[in-house]
Parts: C-alpha cells; sequence; structure tokens
C-alpha cells in the first residue's frame, strides 16, 4: 500500500507541474472490461484460458495543440493474466506458498494467474474535430504495470485436490510493460464534458515471470526460462471533463 500510495502522489506532482505547460488539461475517470490472456515463446508451454479483468482509474489529457494530447494517468488492473497448460512435469511456482514438494507437478497441469497491477500509460492521443457532438481519436503508447498482488490457481495437479489462491507474488516480475493501441469516440455531454467509449488492443513486451522453476524435459531435467507475456482486449468506458 505505501508503494501505491507513493506513485499516485508522484504522478500527482508531476502532472501539476506540467499541466502549466499545455494549452489544456483534462481530467476523467475510467471503468473498463478486459479480456486478458497470456504466451509464452515455449512450444510446450501453451496458453489455454483467459481471465475477465477491469480497469479503473483516473485519466489525464495534456494537450500540446488542439488535437493533440499526452493521455496519461494512473488506476488500477484487475485480475489479469490468464492460464498456461505445460505439457511438460516440473516444478513450477517454486517461491510461492505451496510449500516444499507441493510445488513438484505433473504433466499436463493447467497454472491459472490473477494478476493486479497499478497501471500507468502513456499515450499520445489524436482526436479528429467535432462532428455534431462526436469526435473519433487513436491513442498509441505504452503501459507501465507495478505488480501489487498476485495469485495462482492449479488444474490437473494429479495428487489431492486442485489448489486455489495461492500466493504466487514472489513468481511474478514487479515490474511490466506492454504496447498498445486504444481508439473510439467521444460523445459532448456539455461544452467540457464528454463519455468516452472504445476499444483497445495491449501486447506485453517484458517477462512476467521470475523463472525459478525446472522443467523436466524427456531429455533432462531443465531451468524453465520461458518468457510469458500478457496481452489484453480492453472495452474502454470513461467519461472526462
Amino acid at each position: 500500500m505505501k508503494k501505491i500510495i507513493a506513485v499516485a502522489a508522484f504522478l500527482c506532482i508531476a502532472l501539476t507541474q506540467l499541466s502549466a505547460q499545455f494549452e489544456d488539461v483534462r481530467f476523467g475517470f475510467q471503468l473498463s472490461p478486459a479480456f486478458t490472456g497470456m504466451n509464452t515463446d515455449n512450444k510446450n508451454i501453451n496458453r489455454n484460458g483467459t481471465n475477465l479483468g477491469l480497469k479503473l482509474g483516473m485519466m489525464t489529457e495534456l494537450y500540446f495543440r488542439q488535437n493533440y494530447a499526452i493521455s496519461t494517468g494512473i488506476g488500477f488492473a484487475f485480475n489479469h493474466g490468464g492460464s498456461l497448460t505445460y505439457e511438460y512435469g516440473g516444478k513450477y511456482w517454486v517461491q510461492s506458498d505451496l510449500g516444499p514438494g507441493l510445488d513438484t507437478l505433473p504433466a499436463g497441469v493447467k497454472l491459472k494467474h490473477s494478476l493486479q497491477f497499478i497501471e500507468i500509460p502513456m499515450l499520445v492521443k489524436m482526436r479528429t474535430r467535432e462532428f455534431g457532438r462526436m469526435r473519433y481519436f487513436l491513442e498509441p503508447g505504452v503501459f507501465l504495470n507495478f505488480k501489487s498482488k498476485s495469485t495462482g490457481s492449479i488444474e490437473g495437479r494429479g495428487v489431492g485436490a486442485d489448489a486455489e489462491k495461492i500466493n504466487i507474488k514472489k513468481d511474478i516480475n514487479g515490474i511490466s510493460m506492454l504496447w498498445g493501441m486504444n481508439g473510439g469516440i467521444e460523445y459532448s455531454l456539455a461544452e467540457t464534458t464528454s463519455l468516452v467509449a472504445g476499444i483497445g488492443f495491449q501486447s506485453g513486451f517484458t517477462d512476467l515471470t521470475e523463472d525459478k522453476g525446472t522443467i523436466f524435459d524427456p531429455t533432462g531435467n531443465k531451468r524453465d526460462n520461458s518468457k510469458a507475456t500478457g496481452s489484453a482486449i480492453v472495452l474502454k468506458l470513461g467519461i472526462i471533463f
């Protein structure tokens, strides 16, 4: 919680200082459903499930020209991640609270990740002139995510009941980055107030996982050094003033 407060305070101070340098500044809030998943660069670790997540937070637009802005803010990304199926058995989530021996899992096990992040987007917003009450926009850029909570569940363990709500925070990297783009419309309700609706795509380019486990490969045990990345399709919904 202290880290969350520190990041939020720093961003608010930075935005306050920056706002004086721009032609116009707008603030708003979003409540955006997201469909998220995970992929890896290991052909024996496969995507097998999508999480229904939520993005909740503050939006800020700093206009340096009439229809061009830096779009940023701070928010929470809830229940992101996804499920992965491991063709080979191994020792996975070795830093979790599963305990010694219980992290040794059989072939075909499915690991579901439920991740929560503090998200800071850094986007360039480009919008059209107003058509009646509507404007259209695009927002390409990057998203910086700070880990705040990570839990997981195991299906197909083979010994005893499947495990749920395992603390896997130490098995997830603290910071991750994604590139992406949003597109949509602004619908004017008043002179300075607009509803925002659109769709966005995000794709990770940094490793989400710590890679401390071991894969029981038929050719011999190997360190799990796979790169796991996240992706999301976001239905952006918000209001901006």
